[in-house]
């Protein structure tokens, strides 16, 4: 990179990679100022970058130069604090994700500028940009901004605590209505037999060594799933040494104890009869070391080809089935079996809030009838005393 020094070394020249303009940039009251010259030739730049350097001078005499911190610096910040204070609480793939929009989203538009330039009606600026794809990149779904608006916030509410911003503006989305709660995409009981009584014909008919490997991990994939509500990256992260059979005491039953790791950090999993033969079909198949995957493999072709050959893509509102889906079918049959909501909150690692938000409320048996149509019997009129 071509660099050259003015004004005693005081203002540096330099060109950018894949750039033909030079750039400038000076040490004035405690921060490191750049700008663009907008000039390809070396003696026009010199002079432009003289100029540059006696004004911000001469503003910084007056007392119109700010020292505060930019975003980009409050982003460092949290970003080093963020990763060691909630080490064991966050996954890394969770953490990664800040990251991943700092880097790709935000800085790019938010990290020249002063904290106390970042206003609500800035934040406004930048939904506008992102939505109507000036940003370059497609335009986002509505969850995808609502999680660049969480960084968003992190990075401010990490200024305001080091004292390098009064107070967080407010940033959330003006103009918009309630949205509809969407219920989640699951198999009812019907579906969900048509679903493993196929993978198990799969299974069996499966021709090839591999072929066949592949279609019996996949239906212990989907029974094991919908028997224990995991996430699809907890079993991704699943290891042999994670899962014990156990003898439950309150049931009697034979089951697994599941220690998860995966979004909410380690937790842990009580699983239902249904996924203890699938599992054992998988140490008997695999030969596993205590440190190997349950399934190193992605199945999300096979299972994709199933849904579409069996008609199962979409539920009956149209929303698309996923491998997520096996654990949205292990809450609703459980409820549908009675189970104590905040047990299956416990068990999934998740609130009571968001069960009741996107999975009880379409279930029919949920409604209790007889507290709903309780009927009071009627007071008897009293008759006037003397008349």
């Amino acid at each position: 990179m071509a660099k050259h020094t003015i004004m005693g070394g005081k203002v540096h020249l330099y060109k950018r990679e894949n750039s033909s303009v030079w750039q400038c940039s000076a040490y004035v009251k405690g921060k490191n100022r750049r700008v663009t010259t907008k000039e390809e030739s070396l003696s026009v730049a010199k002079d432009f970058a003289e100029d540059w350097y006696l004004d911000l001078r001469g503003k910084n005499k007056r007392g119109e130069l700010s020292s505060e911190k930019t975003f980009k610096q409050a982003s460092d910040q949290f970003v080093r604090e963020y990763e060691v204070l909630t080490e064991g609480q966050r996954s890394a793939k969770y953490v990664e994700g800040h990251h991943i929009r700092l880097r790709v989203h935000l800085l790019p538009y938010f990290g020249h500028m002063e904290l106390s330039k970042i206003t609500s009606g800035v934040v406004q600026e930048y939904r506008i940009h992102r939505l109507s794809g000036d940003s370059g990149h497609k335009i986002p779904a509505r969850s995808t901004l609502y999680h660049e608006t969480v960084t968003l916030r992190q990075v401010l509410k990490t200024a305001v605590r080091h004292g390098w911003l009064s107070h967080v503006p407010d940033i959330a989305q003006p103009y918009r209505s309630s949205s509809k709660v969407s219920h989640r995409a699951w198999f009812s009981a019907d579906d969900y037999k048509t679903l493993y009584e196929t993978t198990r014909k799969k299974a069996r008919e499966a021709k090839g060594k591999h072929w066949q490997w592949a279609a019996e991990q996949l239906h212990d994939y989907v029974l094991f799933m919908a028997n224990t509500g995991l996430r699809p990256d907890e079993a991704n992260c699943l290891e042999y040494r994670d899962v014990t059979i156990v003898d439950d005491e309150s049931t009697s039953e034979r089951i697994l104890e599941i220690e998860v790791r995966g979004k909410r950090g380690v937790g842990y999993c009580k699983s239902t009869i249904g996924a203890v033969k699938p599992f054992e079909r998988l140490v008997v198949r695999n030969n596993p070391a205590k440190t190997d995957l349950l399934f190193p493999a992605n199945h999300k072709k096979q299972f994709n080809k199933i849904l579409e050959e069996q008609d199962l893509k979409f539920d009956r509102e149209g929303n698309r089935r996923t491998a997520y889906s096996l654990r949205h079918t292990y809450i609703c049959l459980r409820l549908l079996e009675g189970a104590d909501i905040y047990q299956i909150a416990k068990n999934c690692r998740t609130s009571v809030e968001m069960i009741e938000k996107h999975y009880a409320t379409h279930i029919k048996n949920r409604l209790d009838a007889a507290a709903i149509n309780i009927r009071r019997e009627r007071p008897k009129k009293l008759s006037l005393i003397g008349a």
